[in-house]
């Protein structure tokens, strides 16, 4: 068998290993009763059977900007051939991250020197095909696994610009990226900004490679055009939707709301100001920020940080009686959790700006992204657990180990090519995510998930020869 051959049977493989992966999740572990599922799929339906992207409120079907289209757009795809089937959605998406795998591979491959890149890439295609944090999204109704494959492909297209030669070291001044180049990775991003709205987080990221690698006067003016460039491409794909916006809903609405609110909703931003304060692990959104305006708030769900004295505890308690009687958040009320949050943030500036984003990266990185699985994530107090639930703990541990394998692959894959150029553009992405991340009220795992394309091609060099991946050149 050649090597080509031998290969081509590797990329199979792979992919066939990582379909059933896919398809495992699919059949036995479907997640389909999530809210955010059911309202991507009402608007994808209204939008197919009815001609209005919108909801039924009030027993009338209501234009919305609540969700930028792309999702919905994609479901309606399916649902016009298939009819309104969840399951047809998730074996569509288990074939497209399949693509992304491939996508991915070639990042990796775009990344490590000419003599490695089959070998990295092949790693990569393992590592990508077998992750089951990514495999498991496919396999509920929601937005990762279509916006992971357009981020996947930006940074590809991107790598392929001069923000993939080796930013930040000294450069000759020539401009190597034709001009139609920054206009394809701008409409990409474009099309995944439809997706999510986060998405320009890649661009930002690559203005900064940019902007390091063009830093002196006589390049300001390449730095210029690559940014006025990718933008054209950003909005081409945000026009119509902005004008649609426009002529039914009386705003020019690029993204969506940033809140998801309905027009004349009242956003609760003093409760937001209160929990982003303190709240920095994924289980207390479930008791707080998902409960407003629907459930019950109890005090003694809240952990103990998130006071800083017993009176302040006192003043909690009486707020959350007041909702409790009305389940709704009024602006009075609201306007008192403010208060609150500005007396905590005055006693401590740093808890707000640096200990809490710092705790909530740790969430968004190290949990064990079971949200989706039947599982409730327990393993302390360890022999109680093993007694009681025993299933349950091993499948907790076993998902934070191999989080914690991508993880230490990807920071050695990153020593170890530390050398190459490109790699800047992929961390400094993950890097802005993250942060970005840690200042959404909603701390779900999840949103890192669009990174993972960055770990794993990043991780997958830690599979390349070593002393290949020292050497130096443009890649």
């Amino acid at each position: 068998m050649t090597s080509k051959a031998k290969v081509r049977m590797q990329i199979l493989l792979a992919a066939a290993a990582g379909l059933g992966l896919r398809l495992m999740f699919v059949l036995v572990y479907p997640a389909t009763d999530t809210g955010d599922s059911s309202f991507y799929i009402q608007l994808a339906w209204n939008w197919l059977k009815r001609g209005v992207y919108g909801l039924e409120l009030n027993g009338h079907l209501v234009p919305v900007d609540m969700r930028v289209p792309g999702y919905p757009a994609f479901l309606a795809g399916i649902f016009a051939v298939a009819g309104q089937s969840a399951r047809a959605v998730m074996l569509t998406q288990a074939v497209l991250d399949l693509a992304t795998c491939v996508v991915v591979a070639m990042i990796a491959a775009r990344l490590a020197p000419a003599e490695s890149r089959r070998r990295a890439g092949l790693a990569a295609m393992w590592m990508a095909a077998l992750c089951p944090f990514t495999a498991n999204y496919t396999a509920v109704v929601l937005t990762e696994t279509l916006v992971t494959f357009l981020t996947a492909v930006a940074i590809l297209a991107l790598l392929e610009t001069d923000c993939g030669q080796a930013a930040g070291v000294a450069e000759s001044g020539r401009e190597t990226t034709t001009p139609m180049r920054w206009v394809y990775a701008g409409l990409i991003v474009g099309f995944g900004t439809l997706v999510r709205p986060e998405t320009p987080l890649v661009l930002a990221a690559a203005g900064v490679v940019l902007a390091v690698k063009w830093r002196r006067a006589r390049d300001w003016g390449k730095l210029a055009r690559a940014g006025a460039l990718m933008g054209v491409g950003l909005a081409l794909p945000l026009a119509p939707w902005a004008a649609r916006n426009a002529r039914t809903l009386h705003e020019a609405q690029f993204l969506a709301p940033r809140y998801s609110e309905l027009p004349g909703e009242y956003t609760p931003l003093g409760f937001n100001a209160w929990t982003n304060s303190w709240l920095w692990r994924f289980r207390d959104v479930y008791t707080t920020q998902w409960n407003v305006n629907v459930a019950e708030i109890q005090i003694d769900d809240l952990p103990k940080y998130a006071f800083d004295s017993a009176t302040e505890r006192e003043r909690v308690s009486e707020l959350l009686d007041q909702y409790n009687d009305t389940l709704t958040m009024d602006p009075k009320l609201d306007e008192q959790f403010m208060q609150i949050a500005r007396e905590r943030d005055r006693r401590h500036p740093l808890r707000r700006y640096v200990g809490i984003p710092l705790l909530r990266s740790l969430t968004l990185w190290f949990t064990p992204r079971l949200d989706l699985l039947p599982y409730s994530g327990n393993v302390f107090p360890l022999a109680k657990e093993w007694d009681e639930d025993r299933e349950d703990q091993l499948a907790t541990v076993t998902l934070v180990a191999v989080n914690l394998v991508y993880m230490g692959l990807a920071a050695a894959g990153l020593w170890l090519a530390r050398a190459r150029p490109g790699w800047w553009l992929l961390v400094i992405f993950i890097v802005m995510r993250t942060l970005f991340f840690t200042q959404i009220e909603t701390i779900e795992p999840r949103y890192v998930l669009e990174c993972f394309p960055a770990v794993i091609a990043l991780g997958a060099q830690a599979f390349a020869r070593r002393g290949q991946l020292s050497s130096t050149g443009s890649g």
